[in-house]
């Protein structure tokens, strides 16, 4: 019988390629090995799932047993691979050593960890997985329906935990080093504009300085900023960016820049060992990148796993809008090039701004807007690359 296809992991692009490895291929023994849990969920869902009245375990779509019937796969749940011998073909676990015949990293990111001073810095959370959110419905249970949370960082993740803690109506604190919420991702116009729609909110934003330490106060917390401003928290999370999660490839010797690289089809530097989802740095024109959003993953699952199915595929990425979920300003986003030079140029249609970004030749890079409609991104993305 043929060396099982192995996934390393348990998050979106790792069931989403052995979902999409299945349609193509029911004979090839699968194997999916998780350090943790291994439940299907929607990672997406964790910061919008307050103002969706869901509970940490209505988030979970199915459990591994049930994801190891539907897929004829085996799952290994909390199991850490402590190696890779590529030239071997073999994996080593805390279940022991096995054999593959194609294997695929789907390790996702790991949460960025500031250096901050005091006796609290230990107690900031980070949420980037399903037991991480359960920990904080817990410790937001256990501090009250009025509760102070302190969130560093304004980018996507910050501004998204914001808003549905703050609609559901605990009492937020944003800190940020940027002038403006999203400002590394989004126009002036539209940072200003989720400003204006927090105004009606419980969100105090402290903009242009940063937290130098967290020191505990009883049960609660004070962070000391840049500026001297002290901020009391009952609880402090930190959303000010995720890492590919890379050392296992580096340990294995495959070729690892921000993430791991991988070609158009999604193979490392190694014969038969693939990446995608967080982790991988896809080929992009001349360059690569890191992209940790759903829909490259997706693509990237679907060309995978013909591969591994026997039908070479490229991985063809498309530019799509990014959908920040702010209920009480909704953005789509797609920001420009990283170190493309150019301007911002926005617009008013009633009660919707349009902001496109032109690099120095007058060329649209990327665009944001309020009260978005998919024919509208549409009609945006079809734009790209055309002078004004």
């Amino acid at each position: 019988m043929r060396d099982p296809v192995i996934i390393i992991g348990a998050g979106m692009a790792a069931y989403s390629l052995a979902r999409e490895f299945r349609k193509l291929d029911q004979a090839t023994p699968l194997m999916l090995v998780a350090g943790g849990a291994a439940h299907a969920y929607a990672k997406p869902a964790l910061s919008n799932a307050l103002a969706l009245g869901k509970e940490p375990h209505a988030l979970v779509q199915a459990g591994p047993e049930q994801m190891a019937d539907t897929l004829d796969m085996t799952v290994l749940a909390n199991t850490w691979v402590t190696a890779i011998d590529h030239e071997a073909r073999e994996i080593d676990t805390a279940q022991g050593r096995f054999t593959y015949s194609q294997l695929v990293l789907a390790l996702g990111a790991d949460p960025v960890r500031l250096p901050l001073a005091g006796d609290g810095a230990a107690d900031v959370m980070s949420v980037n997985d399903l037991h991480d959110y359960t920990l904080l419905r817990e410790r937001l249970a256990a501090a009250g329906a009025a509760a102070r949370v302190a969130i560093i960082g304004a980018g996507l993740i910050g501004c998204e935990f914001a808003d549905d803690l703050a609609g559901a109506g605990y009492r937020v604190t944003l800190v940020d080093p940027g002038s403006l919420p999203l400002s590394a991702l989004a126009a002036p116009v539209l940072g200003e504009a989720l400003v204006q729609a927090w105004s009606a909110r419980p969100v105090t934003l402290r903009l242009g300085t940063t937290v130098d330490s967290v020191a505990r106060d009883g049960d609660a917390y004070e962070l000391t900023l840049a500026d001297g401003t002290l901020v009391q928290a009952d609880l402090v999370v930190s959303a000010v960016g995720l890492r590919p999660s890379v050392s296992l490839a580096m340990q294995a010797g495959l070729e690892v820049a921000r993430g791991i690289r991988i070609d158009d089809f999604g193979k490392t530097s190694a014969d038969d060992i693939y990446a995608l989802g967080d982790c991988a740095e896809y080929s992009v024109g001349d360059g690569s990148a890191v992209m940790p959003f759903v829909a490259p993953m997706l693509v990237a699952a679907r060309a995978i796993a013909a591969t591994l199915a026997g039908t070479p595929t490229p991985i063809v990425l498309k530019q799509e809008a990014v959908i920040v979920k702010t209920p009480s300003c909704k953005l789509a986003l797609l920001p420009p090039p990283r170190g493309v030079a150019g301007s911002w140029l926005a617009q008013a249609e009633g009660e919707r701004i349009i902001a496109r970004f032109h690099d120095k030749d007058g060329v649209l890079r990327g665009f944001g807007l309020t009260q978005h409609t998919p024919a509208l991104r549409n009609q945006l993305l079809a734009e790209l690359g055309r002078a004004a």
